[in-house]
This record gives C-alpha cells, sequence and structure tokens, in this order.
C-alpha cells in the first residue's frame, strides 16, 4: 500500500470522545473490535494530540464509528463538528477563532491544514463577504469519510467565528476522482 500521510493525534482523540460522550465506553470498546489489531492497539494506548498517526488508522476509525452507529456516512459530519468544538476551544487552537469572523479564520487555512496533515496543502479565495473557496493540493491522506468530517468541521468552524445560515458544500472531492 502506497503511503497515505498521517494525521494529529488530536483528530483521532476527538473522534473517540465524540462516541465515548454519546454513546459510553462500552461503545468505544464495540468500535476498536471493529479494527484490525494494528490500529485497536494505536488507539488502545495512549493517543498524543501533537504526534502523527497514519491516516489510514484515522480512516478506519471513522469507518468503525459509521458502522457501529448504524447511521452510515451521515456521522462523518458530525464527526468533523465535534472535531472543530474539540479543537478549536483548546489554548494552542484557540487564535484560530478568535475574531469571530469566518473569513479571518479562512484566510488561516494554510496554516490549520498543516495542524491536522502532514502533506499536502489547502488555500483560501475569498470570493464575495458571505462565500470562500477552500482548494486542498497534493495531499496523500483523503477518503470519502474524511471529506465529509472537513466539511463537518468548517461548518461547525464558521458558527463559531459567528456565521449564520453556513453552508458548505463539496463540488470536488480527490476520494471520488476530483482533481482537488
Amino acid at each position: 500500500m502506497a503511503a497515505r500521510g498521517n494525521v494529529k493525534g488530536s483528530v483521532l482523540q476527538s473522534r473517540i470522545g465524540f462516541v465515548r460522550r454519546h454513546h459510553g465506553d462500552e461503545c468505544v470498546a464495540r468500535v476498536l473490535e471493529r479494527l484490525p489489531e494494528a490500529e485497536r492497539a494505536v488507539l488502545e494506548g495512549l493517543i498524543l494530540p501533537f504526534a502523527w498517526y497514519p491516516f489510514q488508522t484515522n480512516e478506519q476509525l471513522d469507518w468503525a464509528i459509521a458502522q457501529e452507529m448504524g447511521r452510515g456516512e451521515s456521522i462523518f459530519r458530525e464527526l468533523g463538528a465535534a472535531s472543530a468544538d474539540d479543537n478549536l476551544t483548546s489554548a494552542s487552537q484557540l487564535h484560530y477563532i478568535r475574531e469571530h469572523n469566518p473569513h479571518a479564520l479562512l484566510k488561516q487555512a494554510t496554516g490549520i491544514y498543516g495542524v491536522y496533515y502532514d502533506t499536502g496543502r489547502r488555500d483560501y479565495e475569498r470570493v464575495s463577504d458571505t462565500r470562500a473557496v477552500l482548494r486542498t493540493h497534493e495531499s496523500l491522506s483523503f477518503s470519502v469519510a474524511d471529506c465529509a468530517t472537513v466539511v463537518g468541521w468548517h461548518v461547525r468552524a464558521i458558527e463559531m467565528c459567528s456565521g449564520r445560515n453556513v453552508r458548505v458544500t463539496e463540488p470536488q472531492c480527490r476520494a471520488l476522482g476530483g482533481g482537488c
């Protein structure tokens, strides 16, 4: 299998925390049982928020959560929103939302992307006062599940910056053959 890049431990912590908050430790155990031994061993150990972990572990965790909760792909946006809540309120990331301005947040897309992924880059284009375009390029870390969590993360992050009636669309997806 080709290299898929890495994600920060804070992403994995948020996913497991979401399951624990909504369904308890027993559900976390059932989610982990769905994983291959290597991923289960990583996730049962100490997950350090600033350490890098294989993207494959994150991808398999996302699908195990979806399967265990029986809600299919709709859960991914919720996982992304929970990640925004968990991470953007931490001392190390609070500065991203301090201006309470969606464009102030989004223009930091390159830096924010680098907090979570170790390959590729994300750019920001302001289209109007209420619209922007983000594009992710050259990343080895992508999947249908992860793209949906990114959409959920951005919806919640924009709301945290006083955005109203937030709508995030994904007209292209690398996981589905798109160019970015």
